[in-house]
């Protein structure tokens, strides 16, 4: 019995481990597209906005979308937790290891994936969120390197904007006097007096920077958006808008992207254009991709190699790459060459 109590244990600690690995590397603040020290009530929303999106009824058949909905999941199930999110903050993933692996419940021991979203959303259909009074959307345009969009990476962009902290001085009451008339009978009207009181929000802006990290996905496309709840604009008695990124595809010194499609331009020489050539080109990745020919190949003349484009942004699907081949002329022929062409032509 002790045997098979151990080997349980055991299996636990190991799948708690895997469950870990797939998220390693990656902060659950920058999968739930919150910063670091935000609100129970922040984690909450933007979990649920979040879940509803690549919720898998909204995404059947899409594995990325499932697994962005579980990475979101575990991430919520331990910014959810307070002790949880205490030892993550501290000590990180390895952190949460040694807490499940010493009986501490660990990511994995606690609700499900269904049993979170349930709570949420009681396990029907999913429903939009009330609409809030919120400050203004902060929209930035971020540009991407084809090599992001093409592999998927991180870009670290500086943050300044206005914090709301509490003003010297004690927070006033701001009263005024309303009157209004109530009727008492058949052409008999009271005189009523009110007195109508405002807190006065005795805050301030002060303006405060830190960095954000921006997870570029890959195969996104240019307009697409990465939003972190709540980091924009601050207003008093409501929620702060988004801060939203715009991606933006930055020029590329050899490949140009047209939605899902790279193109590029080659030279050759006249030579090879008439006898063929053996050619690679290196690409985003640096793989080398074989466009060489033993055709004719003629100037302008395009060739289209399949799968070699962009990724399509949640998908395992590529686009195409377009190869325009210029032919280089000389610039003058001796005349024994001219004899020689004159031969090998007439």
């Amino acid at each position: 019995m002790a045997n098979q109590s151990w080997k349980f244990l055991l299996l636990v600690c190991v799948l708690s481990s895997l469950t870990l690995s797939v998220l390693a590397g990656k902060s659950y603040y920058d999968i739930l597209q919150i910063a670091k020290g935000s609100t129970e009530d922040q984690i909450k929303r933007a979990y649920r906005k979040l879940a509803l999106k690549y919720h898998p009824d909204k995404n059947q058949g899409n594995e990325e979308a499932n697994k962005k909905f579980a990475e979101i999941n575990n991430a919520y199930e331990v910014l959810s937790d307070r002790d949880k999110r205490n030892i993550y903050d501290r000590y990180g993933e390895e952190g949460l290891k040694q807490h499940a692996a010493q009986g501490g419940g660990g990511r994995g021991g606690g609700m499900n994936m269904q049993d979170i979203f349930s709570s949420f959303f009681g396990g029907g259909e999913p429903e939009e969120e009330d609409k809030v009074v919120k400050g203004d959307d902060v929209i930035v345009d971020l540009d991407a390197s084809l090599e992001d969009l093409y592999m998927g990476g991180t870009l670290k962009v500086w943050r300044e904007k206005n914090v709301l902290k509490p003003a010297p001085g004690k927070r006033r009451c701001n009263c005024r006097n309303e009157v209004y008339h109530r009727q008492i009978g058949p052409g008999m009207f009271q005189q009523m007096t009110e007195q109508v009181c405002e807190q006065c929000p005795n805050v301030k802006y002060e303006r405060e920077g830190y960095f954000i990290t921006v997870d570029i996905e890959k195969g996104m496309q240019d307009g697409q958006e990465v939003s972190f709840y709540e980091d924009g604009e601050p207003i008093i008695d409501g929620e702060a808008g988004d801060l939203k990124f715009k991606i933006r595809t930055a020029p590329h010194d050899i490949f140009k992207r047209e939605g899902n499609d790279l193109h590029t331009t080659v030279s050759i020489t006249l030579v090879q254009a008439l006898v063929g050539f053996e050619k690679n080109i290196k690409h985003l990745d640096e793989h080398l991709v074989e466009i060489g020919s033993k055709k004719i190949t003629k100037p302008k003349e395009v060739r289209k190699f399949k799968g070699e484009g962009m990724p399509l942004h949640i998908s395992s699907k590529k686009g195409d790459l377009y190869v325009t081949f210029e032919v280089v002329f000389p610039s003058s022929l001796t005349e024994d060459q001219k004899t020689k062409i004159k031969e090998e032509c007439y």
